[in-house]
């Protein structure tokens, strides 16, 4: 597939995206977007990769949605069109992802690494949703998942006040998994990613699931379903190979099945 507003690679067991807009510090319209759920989704499929990074530049990961393909759209031309509808469907992707965040990560482009399983920041990251200086909201999950990365009361006073969080104070609220140094940050990511993809996949595309499950729903039905996929990955030949290597004390071959 060609791209226009993205750079797709592989990396190894790990499938890197790489937002490229540079004119427009890589704010998200909907063309970019289609083409990162298309990569993600080729990914998902592809038998090699294991997980996934998204990244931007060391300026900017993304400094928004691209305001100028919404400004003159009503409520109904929006809903019609359902431009946010895109984020929600990284939800349906099997495989880790990981952003790799730098530089300005605003709005939307907050919004995408919330909507990922995982981040690392460079030492430059600053992360925030200003819908609100415009005259709107978050509509593509920030209202939501924030509360759940940081708590109601630093999410009601960055969404309705526009606090933006520095990379420290992100690690600290428990919003980013590490933060390092510019030079850094995306080989940690892919690192992160590869050493992901090394483990059982079967097992891996489970954890993720119910782990989301649990983030998203009620914990008693997070526990149910929790204890039915464990009962069933026993069915798995990689569940066999991973316990009785455990047992022999060696490295286990995963053959995703």
């Amino acid at each position: 597939m060609t791209y226009t507003s993205i750079l797709v690679e592989t990396r190894g067991q790990v499938g890197l995206i790489t937002l490229n807009r540079p004119h427009a510090l890589n704010a998200l319209n909907t063309a970019l977007m289609q083409e990162v759920m298309g990569a993600l989704e080729t990914f998902d499929k592809d038998e090699n990769i294991g997980a996934m990074v998204i990244t931007g530049s060391d300026k900017a990961f993304a400094a928004g949605a691209d305001i100028k393909e919404m400004a003159d759209k009503s409520a109904l031309d929006m809903t019609t069109t359902d431009l946010v509808a895109i984020y929600g469907r990284i939800r349906t992707i099997r495989k880790p992802i990981i952003a790799a965040v730098s530089g300005w990560s605003l709005g939307a482009g907050f919004e995408l690494p919330l909507a990922c399983d995982m981040i690392i920041a460079s030492d430059t990251a600053k992360f925030g949703l200003p819908e609100v200086t415009i005259g709107v909201i978050p509509g593509a999950g920030g209202t939501q998942r924030l509360v759940r990365a940081v708590g109601k009361a630093l999410a009601m006073e960055m969404i309705l006040n526009d606090r933006k969080l520095t990379a420290q104070e992100a690690l600290h609220y428990g919003l980013v998994n590490r933060v390092v140094p510019v030079s850094d940050y995306l080989n940690v990511a892919i690192l992160l990613a590869d050493e992901i993809a090394s483990r059982a996949p079967l097992a891996v595309r489970a954890a993720k699931r119910m782990i989301n499950h649990s983030y998203e729903s009620f914990l008693n039905d997070g526990l149910a379903e929790e204890k039915q996929v464990f009962y069933s990955l026993f069915n798995t030949a990689d569940q066999k190979e991973g316990m009785q290597a455990f047992v022999e004390k060696r490295k286990p071959n995963w053959t995703g099945k």
